[in-house]
């Protein structure tokens, strides 16, 4: 029955935030604006670890700032949650008319036409970051993958996949899968990889480099992966804008000499490179993730 009243309760939320691809843009993101108020004072878990995150990134900012930054955070996070209606939902030409596009983005075409090499592109967790997504699915040419953390409800988990599917040139694998598959699609097929390089999913495979000066648990992969596919790593970063005024996406130069042999050396670089995004938006960096989770041995827990 608890169980039964849970999925009653999911797909109440659920049709409520489709009802919220109807709105205008500016009155759903002063909506998420107005909910990231709330959720700022409720969300008390969430709360400490923006706290203690921006706590260990910028302890020499007074703590009257970085709770600023906390503050707004949580606005800009809430208005994510609630545009996922018209990322999953509206019209594909209203979603591509409402980002603004920088950059080089059709470097993946261009690379695997003329060299045979495939593209990564690495975005960091900002909150736009689903529409980063979206706008190499409806933008540019070049068929995209990624690797898919599966949800723990079911309902969620479909709706999910079926949102970042809608658009048809796009294959998802599961993290719990063989990499085969996927190295298989990006090889043969040419797929550009979607990757996001700054969760911290423990010790394996991962090494702890710098993240604004503290240890952190990173993953290796990123290099490991550029290196044995011979890929071109473009960042490509997410902005949300004020105001309800869209989404800018910047497709940055690819990384000049990278990857190299020293995968450690590449994942350094790699959190110093996102340090200097985060930097320019500090607010919009998902601060609520535990990115210092796992802990060199011996050493004692942050949360």
């Amino acid at each position: 029955m608890k169980r039964l009243l849970s999925d009653a309760g999911v797909r109440l939320a659920l049709g409520l935030l489709w009802l919220l691809q109807w709105l205008p843009l500016p009155v759903l993101a002063a909506l998420g604006t107005w909910l990231g108020h709330l959720l700022y004072r409720v969300a008390g878990s969430r709360r400490r670890i923006a706290l203690r995150n921006l706590e260990l990134c910028f302890p020499n900012k007074p703590q009257a700032e970085r709770e600023a930054i906390a503050r707004e955070h949580f606005g800009w996070m809430a208005r994510s949650l609630l545009e996922r209606a018209m990322l999953w939902w509206s019209p594909p030409e209203r979603i591509k008319n409402l980002i603004q596009i920088e950059g080089d983005i059709e470097l993946a075409e261009r690379e695997f036409q003329t060299s045979g090499r495939p593209t990564m592109w690495l975005c960091p967790h900002f909150v736009g970051l689903d529409v980063a997504g979206a706008s190499i699915l409806l933008c540019q040419k070049r068929p995209g993958a990624s690797i898919y953390q599966a949800q723990s409800n079911a309902i969620i988990d479909v709706l999910m996949k079926k949102g970042r599917l809608r658009f048809g040139n796009a294959e998802i694998f599961p993290r719990s899968d063989s990499v085969k598959p996927l190295f298989r699609a990006i090889k043969q097929e040419g797929r550009g990889f979607f990757n996001l390089p700054d969760m911290d999913f423990g010790e394996r495979d991962a090494a702890f480099v710098p993240f604004f000066g503290v240890p952190a648990a990173t993953l290796l992969a990123p290099s490991r992966m550029a290196r044995a596919l011979n890929m071109v790593v473009q960042p490509v970063i997410a902005e949300t804008l004020p105001k309800g005024q869209g989404w800018r996406i910047r497709f940055l130069p690819a990384l000049p000499h990278f990857p190299t042999a020293d995968a450690v050396a590449d994942t350094a670089r790699l959190n110093q490179f996102i340090e200097g995004e985060i930097l320019k938006q500090p607010a919009q960096y998902l601060w609520v993730h535990k990115r210092f989770k796992t802990r060199p041995a011996g050493e004692p827990g942050f949360y």
